[in-house]
């Protein structure tokens, strides 16, 4: 008994103590034990604004890249573009702050969301003007999907990762489908077509055919649990799952529904050379995939086990399969999907390969859930031929030194 006695007077002790440190009570000395813990900030608005919003670990250095020689178009730094650091995504969801930025050389309007307007017209019963608080009063769903630029594809002159695969993110969208305004708006008949315009400089628009903005278009408001960004939009942007980047119109203001697709300023300047409309409206994005680890700008330390990674994604569906090549595509192995692949988003792959410290060419090929295959780089220049690419989803290689340093192999 008198051993149990001990141990419980030992206990109660321990645990005093223990109490003690975790309120900070003085302790013999005078100091107060725990003290690192309990101290307060000595700027109590710092404490406060960290409290409301929180900011990430001081260790934590990822960014997006900005190139100095991006569009500048009006001379405004808020105007250029920025790339998202692949290699250091972590799982498929891009952190808002983190988006890529591909804005058409406009910096982002100063928008007060109480007087913005989203206005519905053209070939409608009833044409209508909604508030922002109106627009939230409607259903809302949240889908995860991916958004990449025209402009994402690989590059024989490119040195990195993000040079030529650092326009694509994956968010998650929150809003409410366009079907369900348009359903209020009534849509008349021989429509088939909507063109959606932004509030930015150059009143950025596309047109969008009536049968995909009946499937699954969104009008955000929300990105990955906040209101979206003002690079990203605010307070309004256009979703179209799958299509390129120039069809998800920021800084939405107003959609037409029209008979026909409408010739916009970008249009004729960018996406149109003389008389080629192949790709102007183009169908759903094709398979693609990348490795973002080995990839470009990174370098091997050492021969030895290594878990190759990447990302992989379709417009037209879901992935349904992922191969790696090590010898130049040679041979391929199926990569492993960690997850379940989600619809029209980044999905992960992973690949065990052992470097034996000689030269190698790593790339990567996905399959969709209907079955298309990601192109060799002469099978996607044989089909578009001269034609501007919508779809900038030909394999990408990277090479392997002996030294261990990773090129780009095109």
């Amino acid at each position: 008994m008198g051993s149990k006695r001990t141990a419980r007077r030992r206990f109660l002790k321990e645990g005093a103590a223990l109490a003690g440190l975790a309120v900070g009570v003085p302790s013999a000395s005078g100091q107060t034990l725990g003290s690192v813990r309990a101290e307060r900030p000595t700027d109590l608005t710092v404490a406060r604004s960290l409290m409301a919003y929180g900011e990430r670990a001081r260790f934590v250095k990822t960014s997006r890249f900005v190139y100095e020689d991006a569009w500048d178009l009006h001379t405004d730094p808020n105007g250029k573009d920025a790339h998202t650091v692949l290699d250091q995504q972590l799982g498929i969801i891009t952190p808002a702050p983190l988006h890529y930025i591909q804005s058409h050389g406009n910096p982002p309007p100063d928008i007060d969301p109480t007087q913005h307007r989203l206005m519905i017209h053209g070939m409608v019963d009833r044409p209508l003007v909604f508030t922002m608080d109106e627009l939230m009063r409607f259903p809302a769903v949240s889908r995860i999907h991916y958004i990449e630029c025209i402009g994402n594809a690989p590059n024989p002159r490119a040195k990195t990762l993000e040079a030529m695969h650092g326009m694509i993110s994956c968010s998650e969208w929150n809003g409410v489908l366009l079907s369900v305004l348009l359903k209020e708006a009534g849509v008349r008949s021989g429509a088939s077509w909507i063109m959606a315009e932004g509030a930015d400089a150059t009143k950025h628009g596309k047109s969008v055919p009536m049968g995909k903005v009946m499937q699954d278009v969104l009008v955000a408001y929300g990105q990955n649990g906040e209101p979206v960004r003002p690079h990203q939009g605010y307070p309004l942007r256009l979703v179209v799952p799958g299509f390129e980047g120039k069809y998800h119109v920021k800084w939405l203001r107003g959609i037409k529904v029209v008979d026909q697709p409408y010739m916009t300023y970008w249009e004729q300047s960018s996406y149109i050379k003389g008389e080629n409309h192949q790709g102007a409206y183009s169908p759903a994005q094709g398979p693609k995939s990348v490795i973002t680890f080995p990839s470009a700008g990174q370098r091997l330390p050492s021969r030895g086990f290594y878990t190759v990674k990447g990302f992989a994604w379709s417009g037209g569906g879901a992935v349904r399969r992922v191969e790696v090549s090590t010898d130049g595509g040679r041979t391929w192995n199926d990569a492993h999907l960690p997850e379940q692949p989600l619809r029209i988003a980044l999905t992960r792959f992973e690949f065990p390969w052992t470097w034996n410290g000689g030269e190698a060419v790593l790339q990567s090929r996905c399959t969709d859930d209907v079955g298309r295959v990601q192109p060799s780089a002469a099978d996607h220049a044989r089909f578009w031929g001269s034609h501007k690419a919508p779809h900038g989803n030909p394999i990408q290689p990277w090479r392997v030194t002996n030294e261990g340093h990773v090129l780009n192999a095109l």
